[in-house]
């Protein structure tokens, strides 16, 4: 890293940065002469983050990511090579580490809770508001988060995928017994339930003669691995887990409770284990999923599912326990610190793959685990994770990073019953039952409720249904609030004797093992229904028949509703997410049966199912190229996928519910091409998303992806992908992108295996919608066929960032090309006059200002600071407060550059308070320690608007792809003051902002 500049070694320490804030240098040319208005309020009482238990992440590089410097040896492993935890540098350096972490911790006055050195460098410990404001500004910090708790985000789907059977992937890579031999796989979740059929295995022992030589010695766990590392682990005995409860397929268990026992008592689960065994069974689930057992025999409530397996039934499975059940459905129990803990844990371990179903960054990367993530790809493991359970809605998808494999749903299969009403009609639904149930009396859940509980009666809420009305018949429920089984469970408490369940939205069809016969319909089909009930009255019927009696033939695979949708809140949309799908709605597999009415498997459904799928793949892919890295298999993964179907049957083109499409393992062993990332990729991205990693910035768009984004596309635009040969041949290179031309080279020649070709790829809109997405496809046809999925969304104008202008009465012109012919219109807000005030700050210390108001209607917050002495150094911190103005809630926005001038720029500002802080990090040469200012606020709306401010022409003829300009017009301003206003532009997603200088003129 280049650290050659002390204040640039630290700047990374206000890296908080909120969605949609935009951080630049002052702009030139502001004066400070000018005479300060009624300013902001010095803020003499301290303000603080809350009191809390923090994550401090810091910038010297963790044991993955350490290059070597003139003390510490390399421990960075080199492409195609895992993390060796074992060695003599990596000890020295993760010593190092500790030891650093102790000082800092030291140095405010708190303790260490955990260290975390191998995918992330820091540590978490419990801090007061003023510790981790302080740590906040120091130099060697990049990082402090609140230690947050997250949630959790499930017939075989072996068949599905064509892995199973005589000609089945298994039986082409060595048979089912051999598909991710040699393999780890480290599932971080709420645990495993070790007694499944699952997960059985041979009692360890100290001594074993079989080829991965899986042994223990005390607690710890070891094993030979197909890349030719070891595996070196642990079986952590706890609440309800012996050490015999590992063995040669379930070979690492682990656990971290601190942050949860930090809960009082009453706030735990009674069903928790202080323990690896799992409290709640989705641990168990994902493990299953991923590497569960060949064949194993799977009976639910008495009906036969045949037999289940595994994505990668050979591998071996650690499982790390980061989730642990508390008492309030509606809050997290992942915690940050836990996870971060695993990471480094399993990373160390020597795991291959990191299955995290759980939910994640939705808005930045700059993200304690997203960044461990990034170390622990780095050290070799392939990370596979949940897209969230938020769709269909848009810009829900969460793991925006571009090293992980950020996983969709899909169907894969119909468990499918009838509804037959009275009068004859069909709707088909999710169903398990395998009996039916003839004409039956049918009501509708409002119509039956408890008096004065119509509202929760309408959701089947429990207790809310009145038995005497209820008894003997088919009740319609409302999906929503509760657990779809809670719902059941209600019609049963009551005497129903079936339950019609209505999705209110689009969403998934979930079949559950429901307390009474049960057919999840849809929200069309479910209107249809309760209109017949309406209309009926009392005469209103219901039969459930086995099977699809209908004419509608449900097309597989499908994205699953519930699955969260791009684009990405994070990177500007220039990132696709999520990658990749694959099945994730009632997924069959092991679970904890006291936490799942006593049995031993369930159907769960959401990403959380669909993530262990990649996982357990990505170990059958490492089985058989055991040199492949993280990114080649996430390549071969997603260029290989096959589209999902829409409703119609249709080849679906929504990139940003499937990604790449759903994941292909007939192909995904020959890719014949790779489009992979570098590390140094990764770091330019992380430097350009506001975490300075020394390395500079790569815009995202600019990511070695094997997929193609731009959020904001004027004209053209042209991409760069690099191409690594598996094998040797020629290429056809197609597009099919509509909206769009596409040029490029017609074709890509390898003349050998390993050979690297670039390509780029020049994209020019014809008709695509404007500021909307499109989605579509490169393709390279040859030797073997890769496709990358390409999202483009073009806008109107390409308009400059900022201007400037002087006067009281005046203009500036503005330069603009737009992407068509005609007549662009401008929206001009403001201008509004600067909140200023003139101060002195101290080396080393820091002054806050505030509180500022800004409301719904902002269209910018803008914050100048402008040092008298061009040689001093100071820096800009803008933080949201709390309603009352009394506490930190997070930083908005930092501008920490080498110079004396910052300024920080929030575009549609989240409404609520704000606090500016100034920090004095250093004076001039022979300067006396202390520093003057000027310190300007702006808040643009059209309430406080002045001057007359408009455009002209308005609107701004133009022709495409040629530069036109028109003149920002104001009068009317006081003289001596600074003022600012936005352009906005019809079609455009990001304005034009006009500085204005009354100290001058013209």
């Amino acid at each position: 890293m280049n650290t050659s500049h002390p204040k640039r070694a630290r700047k990374a320490a206000f890296s908080l940065l909120a969605a949609g804030a935009v951080v630049g240098s002052l702009l030139s040319g502001t004066s400070a002469s000018a005479t300060p208005t009624d300013g902001p309020t010095r803020i003499t009482t301290p303000l603080h983050f809350k009191d809390g238990r923090y994550i401090v992440v810091l910038r010297e590089p963790s044991a993955t990511e350490n290059s070597g410097s003139s003390r510490y040896t390399a421990t960075r492993p080199k492409t195609g090579e895992q993390y060796n935890s074992t060695t003599n540098a990596a000890r020295a350096y993760t010593d190092h580490l500790v030891q650093t972490h102790r000082q800092i911790a030291d140095q405010v006055g708190t303790r260490v809770a955990a260290d975390y050195t191998v995918a992330l460098n820091g540590f978490a410990a419990q801090l007061t508001g003023k510790q981790a404001t302080e740590l906040s500004m120091d130099r060697r910090v990049a990082l402090v988060s609140p230690d947050t708790a997250v949630k959790v985000d499930s017939t075989t789907s072996a068949d599905f995928l064509g892995l199973s059977g005589k000609n089945g992937v298994w039986a082409q890579q060595g048979g089912v017994k051999n598909a991710g031999a040699g393999t780890v796989v480290g599932d971080l979740d709420t645990g495993i339930w070790p007694e499944s059929a699952s997960f059985a295995g041979s009692k360890l022992t100290s001594e074993d003669k079989t080829k991965w030589d899986i042994h223990r010695i005390g607690d710890k766990t070891f094993m030979d691995k197909a890349d030719g590392t070891r595996f070196a682990g642990a079986c952590t005995t706890g609440e309800g887990w012996k050490a015999s409860d590992c063995n040669t397929k379930l070979i690492g268990a682990r656990y971290y409770p601190d942050a949860f026992e930090q809960l009082p008592e009453a706030d735990r689960s009674p069903d928790e284990y202080l323990s690896t065994r799992d409290g709640d069974g989705h641990g168990t689930h994902t493990a299953s999923t991923a590497a569960g057992n060949s064949g194993v025999e799977a009976v639910v409530e008495g009906r036969d599912f045949g037999k289940i397996t595994g994505m990668a039934p050979a591998a071996r499975i650690a499982a790390y326990k980061v989730c642990f059940s508390d008492n309030n459905p509606d809050t997290g129990d992942c915690y940050t610190s836990s996870t971060l803990s695993a990471v480094d844990d399993a990373v160390a371990d020597g795991v291959d793959v990191i299955n995290y179903s759980i939910s994640g960054s939705l808005e930045t990367v700059v993200d304690p685990v997203e960044i461990a993530f990034e170390g622990a790809q780095q050290g070799g493991v392939f990370v596979a994770t949940s897209a969230g359970n938020s769709g269909p809605t848009a810009e829900t998808v969460a793991h925006p990073s571009p090293w992980v494999t950020t996983v969709a749903a899909s169907t894969y299969v119909s468990f499918e019953n009838t509804v037959v009403l009275g009068n004859g009609k069909k709707f088909v639904g999710a169903s398990i039952n395998d009996k039916p149930l003839p004409q039956t009396p049918l009501v509708d859940s409002t119509s039956v409720a408890v008096a004065g509980a119509e509202d929760d009666a309408h959701l089947c809420a429990p207790d809310s249904l009145d038995p005497a009305k209820v008894d003997g018949k088919i009740v319609a429920c409302t999906r929503g609030v509760y657990d779809r089984v809670a719902k059941s469970a209600e019609v049963k408490r009551a005497g129903g004797v079936g339950m019609i369940l209505i999705n209110p939205s689009p969403n998934s069809l979930d079949a559950d093992f429901h307390s009474v016969p049960t057919v999840h319909v849809s929200d069309t089909d479910g209107a249809k229904i309760e209109n017949y009930i309406a209309t009926a009255g009392d005469q209103a019927t219901a039969a459930f028949k086995l099977g699809n009696l209908t004419d509608n033939v449900t097309p597989l695979p499908q994205a699953a509703g519930f699955s969260s949708r791009g684009p990405s809140l994070a990177n500007g949309a220039d990132i696709l997410k999520p990658d990749i799908s694959a099945p994730g709605v009632s997924v069959l597999a092991a679970v904890a049966p006291p936490t799942n009415s006593g049995r031993d498997f369930d159907l769960y459904s959401g990403t959380s199912m669909a993530s262990p799928h990649i996982a357990g793949l990505a170990a059958f892919i490492i089985g058989v190229h055991p040199k492949w890295s993280p990114m080649q298999i996430k390549s071969a993964m997603m260029t290989t996928a096959k589209p999902l179907l829409d409703e119609n049957g249709k080849p679906s083109t929504d990139a940003f519910a499937q990604g790449a499409g759903n994941v292909n393992p007939k192909k995904f062993f020959n890719p014949g091409l790779f489009i992979t990332p570098t590390n140094r990729d990764f770091l330019g991205f992380l430097t350009g998303q506001g975490f300075d990693t020394g390395v500079p910035a790569l815009a995202a768009k600019d990511v070695n992806e094997p997929s193609i984004a731009l959020g904001q596309l004027v004209g053209s635009e042209s991409f760069t992908r690099q191409f690594l040969a598996t094998k040797a041949g020629t290429w056809k290179v197609s597009s099919n992108v509509p909206g769009f031309t596409v040029d490029s080279a017609k074709k890509l020649v390898m003349d050998r295996k390993n050979d690297i070709e670039d390509l780029t790829f020049t994209f020019t809109r014809t008709d695509s919608d404007m500021a909307k997405f499109t989605s579509g496809f490169i393709k390279l046809t040859g030797p073997t066929t890769v496709k990358i999925p390409v999202v483009l969304r073009p806008v109107s104008v390409a308009a400059p960032k900022n201007v400037q202008g002087s006067g009281t009465d005046g203009s500036v012109e503005v330069p603009i090309t737009a992407a068509t012919t005609g007549d662009l219109t401008v929206n001009p807000v403001g201008l509004v006059k600067a909140d200023t005030t003139e101060d002195t700050v101290d080396v080393g210390g820091e002054n806050l200002y505030g509180c500022y108001p800004v409301s719904a209607t902002s269209h910018a917050l803008r914050v100048n600071l402008d040092s008298l002495d061009d040689n001093a150094d100071l820096d800009l911190v803008v933080y949201k407060a709390n309603d009352a103005c009394d506490a930190l809630v997070s930083q908005a926005g930092i501008s920490a550059t080498a110079s004396a001038d910052e300024s920080v720029t929030l575009v549609n500002p989240e409404p609520g308070n704000y606090v500016v802080a100034v920090d004095g990090y250093a004076d001039s040469a022979g300067g006396d320690g202390s520093m003057d200012f000027v310190l300007d606020f702006y808040d643009v709306n059209e309430e406080t608007s002045l001057g007359s401010f408009h455009a002209d022409p308005n609107p701004v003829p133009v022709v495409a792809g040629q530069q036109s300009t028109f003149d920002a017009v104001w009068s009317g301003l006081d003289p001596n003051a600074r003022y600012l206003g936005v352009l906005e532009y019809e079609g455009a997603l990001s304005p034009t902002f006009v500085a204005v200088d009354t100290s001058t003129t013209p």
